[in-house]
């Protein structure tokens, strides 16, 4: 079957993974009403088109945070690309590097942030955070992502606790064997120990991460003129419009829904980007409209690691759920 658009993507990751890996990627907090509402949301907004405009020359290239980029969209941090393929994430830096964007490195990825490094070398990256309890183990992951060249770090806001998701608790997800978070070499609840992540952090710890690192910082997981107000005022230099793709708090506003509010209230002393829901070009045009600089995608890279998969590798007995 020829490949599109991206729902082909994802028809083939949910026909060639197993369960077990889709039903994770694919996963939403509860009855999942967030993550679809990001999608739906889109399809509510309508365009106001205007007629014989030039566009014989058109330019889509943009900057974040002064470097530029080929095009206003990024890849969002997502967790365990090695259940997709198995260069995990080394293969995502690649493909950013090669398509000039911005690619966002999560805490959950299943390469080291050497490798990461070494795989794309002079590209654009930034690396996404969450605070663990163990602030030591926090404190080194930033400082080695600067040393190793990170030109960002984005702290997750919205993930004091984990988001219930149904198919995962199911399933008994756990990742296989073969398969660690190997910055962290820790293996338990989604490839860290029960109750790691730090639930008490709060604004303050802004001010924290500005004592380790010259790293500009971006907060993701800003859904309100409220926080959006308190971001600015805590020096932070960029803010990600996002619900986690709805993996976390059920019952949110979609994000395209969100992010006007936040856009009044940052009032340009801040970049402001989307993550959540973005699957067509006329999507990411909405969100440029309404204010956004650039938006991030994540499920959908993940469709693209997943395509031509080699199905026998995951689909050894060492994968099924205990």
């Amino acid at each position: 079957m020829a490949m599109v658009c991206l729902s082909d993507f994802e028809a083939y990751a949910k026909k060639y993974l197993p369960k077990i890996a889709w039903d994770f990627f694919a996963a939403g907090a509860d009855d999942c009403s967030t993550r679809d509402e990001n999608i739906l949301a889109y399809k509510r907004i309508h365009f106001r088109p205007r007629m014989l405009r030039d566009v014989s020359m058109m330019d889509i290239r943009t900057k974040l945070l002064g470097t530029e980029i080929s095009f206003p969209v990024g890849i969002a941090p997502t967790g365990f690309h090695q259940l997709a393929w198995p260069d995990g994430e080394k293969s995502t830096a690649r493909a950013a590097k090669a398509m000039n964007i911005c690619y966002i490195a999560s805490t959950y990825s299943t390469c080291t942030l050497e490798e990461i490094s070494a795989a794309a070398p002079g590209s654009l990256r930034w690396f996404q955070l969450y605070i663990h309890r163990n602030r030591a183990v926090s404190q080194q992951l930033v400082q080695q992502a600067e040393a190793l060249g990170f030109q960002g770090l984005v702290l997750t806001a919205d993930l004091p606790y984990t988001g219930k998701r149904r198919d995962d608790v199911r399933n008994g997800f756990r990742l296989p064997p073969h398969i660690c978070l190997r910055d962290t070499d820790d293996r338990s609840e989604y490839g860290l120990p029960p109750n790691s992540l730090d639930p008490s952090v709060t604004w303050n710890d802004i001010y924290w991460l500005r004592s380790l690192t010259h790293l500009p910082i971006i907060i993701k997981g800003i859904l309100t003129k409220e926080d959006a107000e308190l971001a600015v005022s805590h020096g932070v230099q960029g803010i990600i419009v996002s619900n986690h793709g709805g993996r976390q708090l059920d019952g949110g506003p979609a994000t395209i829904d969100a992010l006007v509010e936040v856009v009044e209230a940052v009032q340009g002393r801040v970049e402001v980007y989307l993550d959540g829901g973005i699957r067509k070009g006329s999507d990411v045009l909405k969100a440029l409209a309404l204010g956004a600089k650039c938006v991030f995608i994540g499920r959908p890279a993940l469709w693209g690691l997943a395509y031509k998969v080699m199905c026998h590798y995951y689909l050894s007995s060492s994968f099924a759920a205990p």
